[in-house]
């Protein structure tokens, strides 16, 4: 069963995620997979910057009562999102050495602002 809002709560944000994505194509990101899911979590979006495979979190707020998009980025939500990045790099066959960083895009009206390396890996 679906909650009141669930529905236009995720148009929302495939809406915001497809323009992080733009935005971060114009900075030179390879955007390599959207809505990466698997039992230990979701990605937003997974990107290639040079030599970095990048896991990307994207965060709107309209309002800044809410807090920062950046700050909604919590340890709880960093854990999952390392949990997820670490299986897609297993499944994709890729070594534990391949240089991977933590992104957020925070999405406010009128502007968009990339953190790179914006967390560590979380157990």
């Amino acid at each position: 069963m679906r909650r009141k809002g669930e529905a236009s709560s995720k148009k929302i944000g495939l809406y915001y995620e497809e323009r992080a994505a733009e935005f971060l194509r114009e900075q030179g990101y390879e955007i390599l997979k959207r809505n990466f899911r698997c039992p230990a979590g979701e990605v937003d979006l997974i990107a290639r910057d040079g030599e970095y495979l990048c896991f990307i979190e994207v965060k709107y707020r309209s309002e800044e009562e809410a807090g920062t998009p950046e700050e909604a980025v919590d340890g709880k939500k960093q854990r999952r999102i390392s949990g997820a990045a670490l299986h897609y790099l297993m499944r994709q066959g890729l070594a534990d050495t391949t240089p991977c960083r933590f992104d957020v895009v925070g999405i406010r009206p009128g502007q968009i602002r990339v953190i790179k390396n914006a967390f560590s890996f979380k157990r």
